[in-house]
């Protein structure tokens, strides 16, 4: 059994696996272009300077230097009053750059796993994670690897790049079945290529994932606290479609990812692979998602919302879990007969609507599924009331991950505001400053305030925290995969403090008796909301 010191240290070890992707891909990059050499050389340098000198995309530029801001090997220096930007090397930048080029094999093996789970590992990928293998077992020539310095640092992000993928592949073709995990096992029970496989199964019990007799191979505990956690790696591995194509995101075409409409297959992230990794993780927050579900629809029905919509449904299971959390939990779930319950889901990818149904009619739920946009909040209330004669205010209105998601849009009005937050925001390559940022959400949450204010705007979201505290917190947070994952597909993700900020200043005020934030401390990168115009208790 593992110590709660050990399950502590293993999940570190998880985070800067996860660090790793982000890492190294984006150090990589910079390394090749030279950018990194000539922070080296002038040690300060406005990001305009690097955009004019390398030719490159402003936005996406800012986003990869705050990657290594946040990874301690860059300092920034952001005014967002008057909305200057520069970077500067630190005591560490020596050191890590002069390492960079040991990523080198890693991120090319990405070209082969980008691929994984939907094909099998192929004789190319074996070949090419031998020669990384037979690397990191000398400690890729390293010699002074310490726990807590850069080396380590590096070390571990590679092995992340290696691992994370391959363990995404073995979590979702079976692997890590119970009956894997409970038994001893060969390679040919699992693999065509027996041999070949042998070669990752050594490897794991290299880094101390299985015990291994002859040819058979049985988890060890270390093995199972990782195997048990494999959609841990799901969200970050399912954007590798991005970060291989940072080179171009970054120094080229900035749309090479963009689709065309709603139903083109997303080319920037393997969307099946990001929920089923999403799904254990948001296991976590549906327990004080459901606490406040169960609080309201426990109300005198007078006093309850009609039902429920849940903007960018998915494939359908948050309202599924909703609808059996109201139906067993609470007293709205005993006068069903009498008061039903208003079902909507509601998504802009017409593919995800089809999913969504199929999956309510096999659970026996009764469900409109409507396409909406949550940009424009006032076509879906319009629809809604038009082709179903429901009102969208009379509703609770749900949603997870999806703010700072939405499609950017210019604010129409800007204000004076300076804002607090350290984020790096871009849309389409150009860099959209911290102030924008604001007031688009600003303007986004008004937008929605008139169909929220009574029953309220229940909302699960990301956020970033400042480089500086994810620097000295490597191994604690997940920060740094978070900013590079979503930086990089113009996603807007704010500091908890300056998200509430802007909803109170729309009008829509956090109700403290069901706010929560994980972990509860500086380090939050997610919030548990239920914002209104007025609190009730």
């Amino acid at each position: 059994m593992l110590t709660k010191q050990e399950k502590e240290q293993l999940r570190g070890t998880i985070f800067r696996h996860l660090d790793g992707i982000a890492t190294s891909t984006t150090a990589f990059t910079l390394h090749k272009k030279g950018i990194l050499n000539y922070f080296l050389e002038h040690k300060k340098v406005a990001l305009p300077e690097l955009v004019s000198t390398f030719n490159a995309n402003e936005g996406y530029l800012n986003v990869a230097l705050r990657v290594l801001c946040s990874q301690g090997w860059l300092a920034q220096h952001l005014e967002n009053a008057n909305e200057t930007i520069s970077y500067e090397v630190n005591e560490n930048s020596k050191t890590a750059f002069s390492l960079i080029h040991l990523y080198e094999d890693a991120v090319n093996f990405l070209k082969y796993s980008v691929n994984f789970p939907n094909e099998r590992i192929g004789l190319d990928a074996f070949l090419a994670l031998e020669r990384i293998f037979k690397k990191y077992k000398t400690q890729f020539g390293l010699s002074n690897v310490v726990e807590g310095n850069i080396e380590y640092q590096i070390l571990k992000h590679i092995e992340g790049v290696i691992v994370a993928p391959i363990i995404v592949m073995l979590g979702v073709n079976g692997l890590f079945h119970k009956y894997f995990m409970e038994a001893s096992f060969r390679a040919q029970e699992y693999h065509k290529d027996p041999e070949s496989f042998k070669k990752i199964l050594n490897f794991f019990a290299h880094l101390g994932w299985f015990n291994k007799k002859k040819d058979t191979y049985q988890f060890t505990d270390k093995g199972l606290f990782f195997a048990k956690r494999a959609s841990a790696y799901g969200v970050t591995v399912s954007y590798l479609p991005t970060f291989l194509e940072l080179d171009e995101l970054i120094f080229g075409n900035p749309l090479v990812l963009k689709t065309k409409s709603s139903d083109e297959t997303e080319k920037h992230v393997d969307r099946e692979m990001n929920v089923w990794g999403s799904g254990g993780a948001h296991s976590t927050y549906f327990k004080d998602i459901d606490k406040i579900i169960i609080n309201l629809f426990n109300k005198p029905i007078d006093e309850q919302p009609k039902g429920i919509l849940d903007m960018g449904c998915g494939n359908g299971a948050f309202i599924q879990h909703i609808f059996d959390v109201i139906e067993y939990q609470t007293l709205r779930g005993k006068l069903l007969e009498e008061h039903p319950l208003l079902l909507v889901g509601a998504d802009f990818n017409q593919a995800a609507l089809k999913v969504t149904r199929s999956n309510l009619i096999k659970a026996d739920i009764w469900a409109k599924v409507i396409w909406g946009d949550i940009g424009r909040p006032d076509i879906l209330a319009k629809d809604l009331k038009e082709d179903y004669n429901i009102e969208l205010k009379d509703l609770l209105n749900v949603r997870t991950f999806l703010d700072h998601n939405r499609i950017w849009e210019f604010p129409k009005k800007a204000t004076n505001r300076i804002s607090t937050s350290t984020g790096a925001y871009a849309y389409q390559g150009k860099r959209i400053s911290n102030n924008l940022v604001g007031d688009s959400l600003l303007e986004h949450f008004k937008k929605w305030k008139p169909f929220v204010e009574q029953f309220g705007l229940l909302i699960i979201e990301l956020h970033t925290i400042n480089p500086e505290l994810t620097s000295k917190n490597i191994g604690i947070t997940a920060a740094t995969a978070y900013d590079a994952t979503h930086g990089f597909s113009d996603q807007y993700i704010l500091e908890v403090d300056v998200f509430n900020a802007i909803a109170k200043e729309a009008g829509l005020n956090p109700d403290s008796n069901y706010y929560t934030k994980f972990p509860n401390n500086d380090l939050a990168t997610v919030s548990v909301n239920l914002l209104k115009g007025n609190i009730h208790d």
